[in-house]
């Protein structure tokens, strides 16, 4: 009712943005109002590009411009071995490392009753299909360390172990550089879960 009905509208879609609440969407409006016309239409064309030209990839589930994305195309990587993550996103801060050489597989999500996530609504059934595919001798759950990244880790597990792959889990605990003060319990624990000898 403030806004010309344009300018809510805009700061109605850019609410339903993740992490974006009021006070954000209607700053987010005003800078792209301020914008001169030329770079607010390159924001706009390259939402609408990246909508039109991507998919998921048909191997792994990744985001891709061609059937395959680039590592499962790629002769480089290592196919014995798959590392599962939660989301595309998830890719990209394992790739930052560049410690990992293998594929990975994107389960689009992660088990979830509370929100009526399922195994059938993630993609597990296509994991469990590469895995009977192709040769893989490890298989690292990349997921989340919360409760929903913690579930889905462990039925993948108990689904997987039974067809003779081995089975890793990233480890969780302390940050490097943190102190233990501001550190929670629960990362605490699984830091003196995962020590090691020295």
């Amino acid at each position: 009712m403030y806004f010309p009905q344009p300018l809510a509208k805009l700061i109605e879609q850019l609410r339903r943005l993740p992490g974006v609440g009021p006070k954000s969407a209607q700053r987010l409006a005003f800078h792209l109002l301020h914008l001169p016309p030329e770079e607010a239409l390159k924001l706009a064309d390259a939402i609408v590009e990246a909508r039109s030209k991507l998919s998921y990839c048909a191997n792994c589930f990744n985001l891709t411009e061609n059937e395959l994305c680039d590592y499962c195309a790629s002769e480089y990587r290592d196919s014995s071995v798959i590392c599962v993550v939660q989301e595309p996103r998830d890719i990209a801060a394992i790739e930052k490392t560049r410690e990992f050489k293998g594929l990975y597989h994107v389960l689009q999500g992660a088990l979830s009753p509370m929100e009526g996530i399922g195994p059938d609504q993630i993609r597990i059934q296509e994991l469990l299909k590469r895995l009977a595919a192709h040769e893989v001798t490890e298989l690292i759950l990349a997921t989340s360390p919360n409760v929903e990244g913690e579930a889905t880790a462990m039925y993948i597990a108990r689904l997987v172990k039974p067809l003779g792959v081995k089975v890793t889990r990233i480890a969780h605990g302390m940050p490097v550089g943190g102190d233990l003060e501001y550190v929670d319990e629960v990362t605490l624990i699984k830091a003196l879960e995962n020590r090691r000898e020295m």
